[in-house]
């Protein structure tokens, strides 16, 4: 969907300005990342958030409105320490931050700790979605099935029936999410913020 489709409705307005000498002074607009975003942004192994401690797994796939892989999406996620606090101080083991480009199924696989609450937030992780075609990265949040995620002030500005799409699924010892993005059902599509 994110490739194909082209002669569609666009989301953004599409401006007539056709020659740089036509528009306004000022900021220039964000540009779409390419086909070769994955050049210079990740590092071998950056991925791998935790080296020591109680690692879990955590995937991410990534499809468009119809189902198919987004295999050049590149993810980020960053999040706290399992005491709640950020990783503002180099702790050995632990980044903080972590980077992946997807596979061929639009997968990212995360090695890390389990992140804690804060005083005013639930235990999460910060997502960021890049992908070919994107004028911005998309901002969204993975939060944990045993957690009480219930009076988080973030999940709360979700509609009550989507919070679902935000909640990871357990698998074998770690957790999976889908991220779904450009779906004709608002109702299935991965809630996102504007940030």
């Amino acid at each position: 969907m994110i490739d194909t489709h082209k002669t569609g409705e666009f989301r953004y307005e599409v401006s007539d300005i056709r020659d740089q000498d036509e528009a306004e002074f000022g900021i220039t607009p964000s540009q779409t990342v390419g086909p070769y975003v994955h050049i210079g942004l990740t590092l071998e192994d950056s991925e791998i958030v935790a080296t020591e401690g109680d690692t879990i797994e955590v995937s991410f796939s990534v499809i468009d409105g119809n189902g198919d892989p987004v295999a050049d999406a590149m993810i980020e996620i960053w999040q706290t320490r399992p005491d709640g606090t950020y990783n503002t101080d180099e702790v050995e083991g632990f980044r903080g931050l972590g980077r992946g480009m997807a596979d061929e199924t639009g997968t990212v696989t995360f090695t890390t700790l389990r992140p804690g609450a804060t005083e005013e937030e639930a235990a999460h992780l910060k997502v960021g979605v890049f992908a070919r075609g994107m004028l911005e990265r998309l901002y969204t949040r993975l939060y944990f099935p045993e957690n009480d995620n219930a009076a988080d002030p973030v999940l709360e500005l979700v509609d009550a029936a989507r919070r679902d799409l935000l909640i990871a699924e357990p698998v074998d010892g770690g957790y999976r999410k889908t991220i779904v993005m450009q779906h004709a059902d608002p109702g299935k599509e991965t809630p996102f913020f504007r940030v």
